[in-house]
């Protein structure tokens, strides 16, 4: 299979998107982890769960990082991949764009996790409110489509 020079050039718009909505996720991060900071000098109470918010915060910040990484590592991959389709070296530039790929691959994969840590992270601080524990939104909607299903089959 011979890739041409365009072949990598497809992934620049998807992996340049990818690294600003990676960026905007570090940023936010960024800004929760400046005001929970605030928060701990500010007070000393309650200290256990700000410090628990903070550990997750960095973890999630080390795995942003990596999909950061990944990404860029992604984007140089394919530019030295139309380089070396430049220079006629296809059999390098193949390998090189499958590097490419894999590292793409790895940078979502890691933005999966950072992501399932952080839907957690919220679903702990939804527990802390005692309305919120009961039934989530997904059971009570099921619940309420139950109960129509059921008015339905009795009529």
């Amino acid at each position: 299979m011979e890739i041409s020079i365009n072949t990598p050039a497809l992934l620049f718009p998807a992996i340049s998107l990818l690294l600003l909505a990676y960026t905007n996720r570090f940023l936010a991060i960024a800004n929760l982890v400046r005001k929970l900071h605030d928060d701990y000098k500010e007070k000393r109470e309650h200290q256990e769960g700000l410090l628990l918010q903070l550990k997750s915060l960095r973890k999630r910040l080390k795995y942003i990082r990596f999909m950061q990484g990944a990404g860029v590592f992604s984007f140089l991959l394919c530019v030295a991949c139309m380089y070396s389709i430049y220079n006629g070296w296809l059999m390098a530039a193949n390998f090189i764009f499958a590097l490419s790929l894999i590292s793409l691959l790895v940078s979502l994969l890691v933005s999966l996790a950072e992501i399932w840590i952080s839907t957690n992270a919220l679903e702990h601080l939804l527990s802390d409110v005692e309305e919120l524990t009961d039934e989530n939104f997904l059971q009570k909607f099921l619940r309420f489509k139950n109960d129509d299903d059921a008015e339905k089959k009795t009529e």
